[in-house]
């Protein structure tokens, strides 16, 4: 397997990784909209009171950003700036290493608990998009999981554990708001529809010397129900919002987080899963960790009672098991409309 991230440095764009004109990004500045941001969403240290108007008011700013963009930011979030970065450079520090020491990890083999790989696993055309990338479970930190993480850098698993800790409260924080901002019980994702293991995808988008030919990551809708990233200080972040690509801006500190297919189900498209992609840039490489919580295989998933109204809106998807779901977007390549076709309910 060929890494991006085995050459220190990289003169032009092999041919492989040219995309045909009409799937080419557009440029970044077309993307800075004075009038369109997405929201920044202040949760005051992660500490919000059980019950209080304030605490109504975060959770009915979380509704709204997702019913207009499905993606927003927090900030205050609780978790440390150190336990950010210490992750984050064990992270750097792994794909900066000897291509024989990551060459074990290396797989397309999906099933594999920790693996390393470049492109992209869906649409593997003749096109490669500009990334190096790795996946594993990171929470719980299960001797089943840890077994399979890399043993360097020496300081990967011990700044994962404390990284994966914190930010897992931190989503279980986010879906209690969400919950209450739609009217649900607070402990509505508990159990099983949040408690499959937890996986992390780590992108790494080395310095690209034309950034207009090609593509960091393919448009794609994420499987799960959320998606708490950091994408620290390096821009490259795009979602999609009606017929155009805005660049989701970094914030010092802040996550952002995004609604996977499931939340859209869940919810009956209340909240809807946004699509999104990466772009490459010249000057720096980026990094962006992406913390993926899974129900488990076995939940069944089906839209929430409180949000189904026969008359005034009736159930847009049927029921299934989440790992029905886990292998049409598989056989989908990742494809939007394709796997929400394949569970919708048809109303004549």
């Amino acid at each position: 397997m060929e890494l991006l991230s085995n050459a220190p440095v990289h003169r032009s764009v092999p041919d492989r990784y040219v995309f045909p004109p009409d799937k080419r990004p557009a440029l970044l500045s077309d993307d800075h909209s004075p009038d369109v941001a997405f929201p920044v969403i202040d949760l005051h240290g992660g500490r919000l009171p059980v019950s209080d108007d304030h605490r109504h008011q975060v959770a009915a700013e979380i509704i709204r950003a997702g019913k207009e963009y499905g993606f927003f930011q927090v900030v205050n979030h609780g978790v440390g700036e150190g336990v950010v970065r210490g992750f984050r450079e064990a992270a750097a520090e792994f794909f900066a290493m000897p291509a024989e020491d990551k060459l074990p990890y290396c797989s397309y083999d999906m099933s594999k608990r920790f693996r390393l790989a470049t492109s992209t696993s869906y649409d593997r055309g003749e096109t490669l998009y500009w990334r190096d990338y790795i996946k594993f479970r990171c929470y719980p930190a299960s001797n089943e999981n840890a077994r399979h993480w890399p043993s360097k850098p020496a300081n990967f698993t011990p700044s994962l554990i404390e990284y994966s800790a914190a930010v897992h409260e931190l989503a279980q924080t986010i879906l209690c708001l969400i919950a209450e901002g739609l009217g649900l019980d607070g402990g509505f994702f508990a159990g099983d529809l949040s408690g499959g293991d937890t996986h992390m995808s780590v992108n790494y988008y080395p310095p690209c010397p034309d950034p207009t030919v090609t593509m960091g990551l393919l448009a794609h809708c994420d499987r799960h129900l959320l998606t708490v990233l950091s994408q620290a200080d390096v821009a490259g972040l795009q979602a999609r919002h009606g017929d155009r690509w805005l660049l989701v801006h970094p914030i010092p500190g802040a996550f952002v987080v995004n609604f996977g297919h499931q939340m859209e189900i869940v919810t009956n498209g209340v909240l809807a899963s946004a699509e999104h992609r990466a772009v490459t840039n010249s000057a720096v490489a980026r990094m962006s960790v992406a913390t993926h919580v899974h129900p488990t295989d076995g939940c069944r998933i089906r839209p929430a009672s409180e949000m189904v109204h026969e008359a005034m809106n009736p159930a847009k998807y049927r029921e299934f098991a989440f790992s029905e779901f886990m292998e049409a977007y598989d056989a989908a390549d990742a494809s939007r409309e394709e796997v929400l076709q394949s569970f919708k309910i048809c109303h004549d």
